[in-house]
């Protein structure tokens, strides 16, 4: 996969679990993209944290792989939110204790889901997706896309730099 292939990912909570309700949590996720894109190993174009769910628009950049930016976005989210409930929430461990042999506790599903958007329509419709995904029903978490905090819509309808970390997509598609 050649650098700068804007890739839309999902990852879910285990069980569909809406862990990611507090914010706290969303921050985790937030603080681990900033440092990714500030130590020049992804791009991020647009995302949203939902209750249970992450929507990504990112690109890995060289020489790193995606597995492996992956993988570690996921494991230390996951190991961060896992030392906040130990220390202030021990009762909500029991919800995500895995049988696996290689951990304690699982808090993102297997296999994540990963596309690349070959062109600027699939990538716009894609964004849209991402900002409206709060509007939706069954969410009710805003109502207008720019007023969702945890996602970049506000950047893409307002022009205003919410996020610092954010590149728009044009720079790379």
């Amino acid at each position: 996969m050649r650098e700068n292939n804007i890739l839309f990912f999902t990852a879910t909570i285990r069980k569909w679990n809406k862990l990611l309700n507090k914010d706290k949590y969303k921050d985790v996720i937030v603080d681990s993209l900033k440092y990714l894109v500030k130590i020049k190993k992804i791009y991020v174009y647009a995302f949203v944290i939902m209750p249970n769910h992450i929507h990504i628009l990112w690109s890995i950049r060289e020489p790193y792989l995606l597995p492996n930016i992956q993988r570690d976005f996921l494991k230390f989210t996951a190991q961060q939110i896992k030392f906040d409930l130990m220390k202030n929430h021990p009762e909500v461990l029991d919800f995500f204790r895995s049988k696996r042999k290689d951990r304690n506790y699982q808090f993102w599903q297997d296999r994540s889901y990963n596309n690349i958007l070959d062109n600027r329509k699939t990538i716009e419709q894609k964004i849209d997706y991402i900002h409206l995904n709060p509007l939706s029903k069954k969410w009710n978490l805003a109502d207008t896309p720019e007023n969702y905090k945890y996602s970049s819509a506000k950047y893409y309808l307002t022009n205003e730099c919410n996020w610092d970390f954010i590149t728009h997509y044009y720079e790379h598609s």
